[in-house]
């Protein structure tokens, strides 16, 4: 009865492990594909994203308080059209005037201010949330390379069963052998079965290939 229930998981093992391994490996394929798709258009897009933040830059460099800057201007009008208006021959009618020219030159300064200011703010969001994409993106090959590894013990295990591998271990060495291919802390917390985060801490650099 031993010997049956052993052919039988063996048999068994034999023709499961070849079909999680295939569909793994297109798993890991199709996800590697659609990764790189989205990192070639991210790649396409950063370089207008550095323009529009350069462009950002620009506008609140015109519109800073310096002598050369537009926020400045209704201050150069008044300051220019100030003796005009303390002047007695001056009339009325042109007094008039010369204010409302120099309350047009306030309303369109402060509607440059309102316009450039969130532009400046949502261009700095877009580019920060395209580097968090790009993280999220780098996370995939740390997922391919897991996922690879362990393709190629399922590999083995089935060599292994169908007495394919001449160098036959026990479990203890089979584990020692695979937790010696880990590249990641990640992997090796799994092996021992400890807690660890899915997400490095913030601020904190994850660990690439």
């Amino acid at each position: 009865m031993a010997n049956q229930k052993d052919e039988f998981l063996t048999e068994l093992c034999a023709g499961v492990l070849p079909i999680w391994a295939r569909h793994l490996t297109a798993s890991r394929s199709q996800s590697e594909v659609a990764v790189q798709q989205m990192l070639k258009a991210f790649a396409d897009l950063n370089p207008h994203i550095g323009l529009a933040e350069r462009q950002a830059q620009q506008i609140t460099d015109a519109l800073s308080q310096t002598n050369d800057g537009i926020t400045s201007l209704a201050q150069a009008c008044e300051q220019e059209l100030a003796p005009l208006l303390n002047d007695p021959s001056t009339s009325a009618h042109a007094k008039l005037a010369l204010e409302r020219v120099i309350a047009m030159v306030r309303r369109a300064v402060d509607a440059l201010e309102k316009i450039a200011k969130p532009f400046s703010q949502e261009t700095h969001l877009v580019a920060e949330h395209v580097e968090r994409m790009y993280i999220g993106f780098q996370y995939q090959d740390r997922v391919s390379q897991m996922v690879s590894l362990l393709i190629k013990d399922i590999a083995r295990l089935q060599d292994a069963l169908l007495m394919k591998d001449a160098q036959q271990t026990d479990l203890a060495a089979w584990l020692k052998r695979l937790e010696s291919e880990y590249a990641m802390a990640e992997q090796h917390d799994n092996h021992g079965a400890k807690q660890h985060s899915d997400m490095p801490a913030k601020n904190e650099a994850p660990t690439f290939f």
